[in-house]
């Protein structure tokens, strides 16, 4: 019986331990470029730049934002398959705002009536970014949370696929951004998640129950 979406949801869990012996496949290494590419963002927008490590140079350089602070983190980092650094712009200006109009005109998002469609998105896609700029004053923040928004399909994406993830805030920003000269390419790292296959010897979560609030504390239905 073909597993549904929510089976992943329960069955998937923050990775402890991994088994440095098992490697992604090229095949699915392939589709997890897909998910951080797909994933949707408020407006499009898409704010954001991904690191992919698998060799174990690029994961020690990562892992280098673990050694003052996160030094329990830094296994997981070295020992997993892959890694992923999400990072978010630090500004978005028209000169971008063009760039991902001209992407969406180039795969066929305006056909039918150019005119009118390619300049009410980018209006409409100014808008927010705008009301965010100078009223909420929040832009930052704004674009994180399209980082998030990406991590969270993220990591059900990658169960999906059978491959093991660990969500990581415990990582020195300030390191890893200048580890990647990030802040000069006009982002900022926010979340590391390691990739690959759980050590089940060691990785204790992997046996513990889900655990969550129950629906009277979280859902209201209307």
């Amino acid at each position: 019986m073909d597993k549904d979406i929510v089976y992943y949801a329960k069955h998937r869990h923050t990775v402890k331990a991994y088994d440095p012996s098992r490697k992604i496949p090229d095949d699915k290494v392939e589709k997890i470029k897909e998910l951080l590419r797909f994933s949707p963002s408020s407006t499009n927008a898409q704010p954001w730049h991904f690191i992919l490590a698998s060799t174990d140079e690029g994961k020690a350089r990562i892992a280098k934002a673990t050694e003052e602070l996160y030094p329990f983190n830094r296994d997981s980092i070295l020992k997993a398959s892959h890694v992923v650094v999400f990072a978010s712009r630090l500004a978005i200006e028209e000169e971008f705002l063009q760039k991902v109009l001209e992407q969406e005109d180039q795969d066929g998002r305006f056909d039918g009536d150019k005119d009118t469609f390619k300049p009410q998105m980018h209006a409409g896609r100014s808008f927010f970014v705008n009301l965010h700029k100078q009223e909420f004053k929040d832009v930052q923040h704004w674009m994180d949370k399209q980082v998030y928004l990406n991590i969270g399909q993220f990591l059900l994406g990658v169960a999906a696929l059978g491959i093991d993830a660990t969500p990581m805030e415990g990582i020195d920003i300030k390191t890893l951004d200048e580890e990647f000269g990030l802040r000069e390419k006009g982002f900022s790292s926010l979340v590391v998640v390691p990739l690959g296959y759980h050590d089940p010897e060691t990785d204790f979560n992997a046996a513990l129950p889900k655990s969550r609030l129950p629906y009277d504390e979280i859902l209201t239905q209307v």
